[in-house]
C-alpha cells in the first residue's frame, strides 16, 4: 500500500517538470499520474511572463497566489493577485497569460489534465 503513498516537498520536486507536480505526464503507475487535474508549483522572478498566449483553452484552472505580486491577463481583463490567497478561476476557452510583477509563487491547479500548451 506504501506505492500509494508520496511525501515531497513542492519547491524541490518543481524543479524537474518546469513546476508541474501532478498531472498526466508523471510516468504509468505513478500517484502522482492523473488524467483528472494538474497541479505545478510556480517560482517566478520579478519580471517573468508567458512567452506566449494560451489559445483555445481546454480546461478549468485556479490559480493561488502564494507570495509576490501576481498579474493574469485575460482578453478585455486584468486581474492582479497582491495579498496572499488570492485567486482567480477561469474556464473552458478562456484565453490567458500571465506576469510576475514581483518575485512570486504561485499554486496553479488544471482540470482535466490534457497534453499540449507547453511553451518550448
Amino acid at each position: 500500500m506504501t506505492e500509494h503513498i508520496y511525501v515531497g516537498n513542492a519547491a524541490a520536486d518543481a524543479i524537474g517538470d518546469h513546476g508541474w507536480l501532478l498531472g498526466h505526464f508523471r510516468p504509468e503507475g505513478e500517484v502522482r499520474r492523473s488524467e483528472d487535474v494538474e497541479i505545478k508549483w510556480g517560482v517566478h522572478p520579478k519580471g517573468d511572463e508567458r512567452a506566449q498566449w494560451v489559445r483555445g483553452e481546454k480546461r478549468t484552472a485556479l490559480l493561488v497566489l502564494i507570495s509576490g505580486r501576481f498579474r493574469m491577463e485575460f482578453p478585455g481583463r486584468s486581474v492582479v493577485l497582491d495579498r496572499q490567497g488570492d485567486y482567480v478561476v477561469w474556464g473552458v476557452g478562456v484565453d490567458h497569460s500571465w506576469v510576475a510583477e514581483e518575485e512570486s509563487v504561485v499554486m496553479t491547479v488544471r482540470w482535466p489534465s490534457v497534453p499540449g500548451y507547453a511553451v518550448t
